[in-house]
């Protein structure tokens, strides 16, 4: 069954959170400028109160409950924190980094849990694997916290789609929930994430992006904290909008160097991809059918698109591949992958389509495909036709 995946777009005029929606249907629906450029879409995802929902969906019982994981509250007499907690358990003030007392005295009736850091170390790799599989690049940040680089989807509605694919795939293989956000950069995803919890989806494309981040309270921006919030309070700055109008000496004088970076992500400017180290490693394309295709010619001229992009950026890099990958999903959210790797590297079209068209040959077995992908790499960062003495 399909999981709907709660969607939200922000307007200036609606100054609020708006309704949501069910599915992306098309980008004309939604109303999401896909000629995206260079620009980029980043995903964050952030595993719903990781900790707690691991021990719920382990035990049954505990769901609607009040549940906390953390030091042994001794009858709110524990010195130690609350690691994480239910959403039943925030609702009565709860929250991480919470004294173990504290919570106890608040939540007397709740589930306190000791953790269980080897189980949820366990969880958190097969999460992160599924990113990788589903995902070009990720970016791990924590053990239930990951970014991930959707700009080869090209357009927000495919990379909704595709976001909705990994939640649905997480759901299905650990019974767990998540919340992302899309973004122009890795901030503003994060931001976007943070506003529908749990199991929500925030897309902000970048013409949304303004209308998104003014109304919110500063305190919305990572890293400013409650000291920072007070600061800016005391001289009347309480919006991202608020920063994004304020004459920049003024920040200066608050916050230093790093005020240039704070009026940047409050105008909007701030194009932060993937923290990653290294050359890229290889280039994918996905593409999601919005309803699920039985025609061969539908799916490969699609496929074909995909390589004439990959092939561009391959130019773009001055790289070659050395192996070609295809991967299918059907309509019940199987997925087939499968790769060939080439005695020459090579960025030509012709032969990385043949090598795509081989691939699928192989593959489809005429069930109904709601996703296509492709992926070069093995890439090499140089001429791979070495000469030599003989070539003179």
């Amino acid at each position: 069954m399909r999981i709907g995946v709660k969607i939200f777009r922000f307007t200036f005029a609606e100054a609020q959170f708006p309704v949501k929606s069910s599915r992306i249907m098309h980008e004309n629906q939604i109303g999401i400028n896909t000629e995206m450029g260079d620009g980029k879409i980043i995903l964050h995802l952030d595993m719903d109160s990781f900790y707690a929902s691991v021990e719920i969906r382990d035990n049954p019982s505990l769901s609607g409950r009040p549940v906390v994981v953390g030091a042994d509250p001794m009858h709110g007499t524990g010195r130690g924190v609350v690691s994480t907690c239910s959403y039943e358990a925030r609702a009565y003030g709860l929250h991480s980094g919470m004294p173990i007392s504290q919570a106890y005295h608040l939540c007397p009736h709740a589930v306190f849990i000791r953790p269980r850091m080897a189980l949820y170390a366990a969880v958190s790799s097969r999460i992160m694997q599924i990113l990788k599989s589903m995902t070009p690049e990720i970016e791990q940040v924590s053990i239930d916290e990951a970014y991930c680089d959707l700009t080869g989807d090209q357009s927000y509605v495919r990379a909704s789609s595709h976001a909705e694919d990994i939640k649905q795939v997480i759901r299905e293989q650990e019974g767990l929930t998540c919340s992302v956000g899309l973004g122009p950069s890795r901030i503003y995803a994060k931001m976007a994430s943070e506003q529908q919890k749990p199991d929500g989806c925030v897309i902000i494309p970048p013409e949304d992006l303004l209308s998104f981040l003014h109304p919110l309270p500063v305190g919305k921006i990572p890293g400013i904290g409650k000291r920072s919030v007070a600061v800016l309070a005391s001289i009347g700055i309480l919006t991202v909008g608020d920063i994004a109008r304020c004459d920049i000496q003024i920040l200066q004088d608050l916050f230093g160097s790093h005020a240039v970076r704070l009026s940047e992500i409050a105008r909007g400017l701030d194009r932060e991809g993937l923290r990653t180290s290294g050359k890229r490693k290889s280039i994918s394309r996905e593409h999601t059918f919005l309803k699920d295709s039985l025609s061969p010619d539908e799916i490969l001229s699609s496929l074909h698109e995909m390589v004439l992009s990959v092939c561009h950026e391959l130019e773009r890099r001055d790289s070659y591949s050395r192996t070609i990958g295809l991967r299918i999903r059907d309509s019940g959210f199987i997925t087939k992958t499968r790769s060939v790797t080439l005695i020459q590297p090579t960025r030509e079209v012709r032969i990385i389509e043949n090598a795509i068209d081989t691939l699928f040959a192989e593959m489809w077995d005429m069930t109904p495909v709601r996703l296509i992908g492709i992926r070069v790499s093995g890439l090499v960062h140089h001429d791979p036709v070495q000469r030599t003495l003989f070539d003179f």
